[in-house]
């Protein structure tokens, strides 16, 4: 099968939607993580998360990668996957944060009137 035909790509895509799912839900329960650890609402400090998080930001800004950006395709895709593993990470560490969060909005909603 050729790899660079659109149905190849959609389907590969389609097998990795797990991963690009955590990679979506990282990057949006990273920014109000670390706003509640700054206010001191959330402890203890996931320094893991942070830790990841500055790793995946270096690499895409750092001038050199393991496989240079000229190489078009090649070059994007390394940063690619390189970021989206470092982010998987980061989503792994944010669990903890995600179940005090579900629990604190719990115990903030009123109840219903039935």
């Amino acid at each position: 099968m050729n790899p660079l035909s659109s149905w190849w790509l959609v389907r590969r895509l389609k097998s990795r939607g797990r991963v690009l799912k955590r990679v979506i839900r990282a990057l949006k329960w990273f920014m109000p993580m670390m706003r509640d650890v700054i206010r001191g609402d959330f402890r203890p400090v996931p320094w893991r998360a942070f830790g990841l998080m500055a790793l995946a930001l270096a690499y895409l800004i750092m001038p050199f990668d393991l496989i240079p950006d000229f190489l078009v395709l090649v070059g994007l895709l390394d940063d690619v996957m390189i970021v989206g593993w470092l982010l998987n990470g980061v989503d792994r560490q944010l669990e903890t944060y995600r179940l005090w969060k579900q629990n604190k909005d719990k115990q903030n909603t009123p109840p219903s009137d039935a």
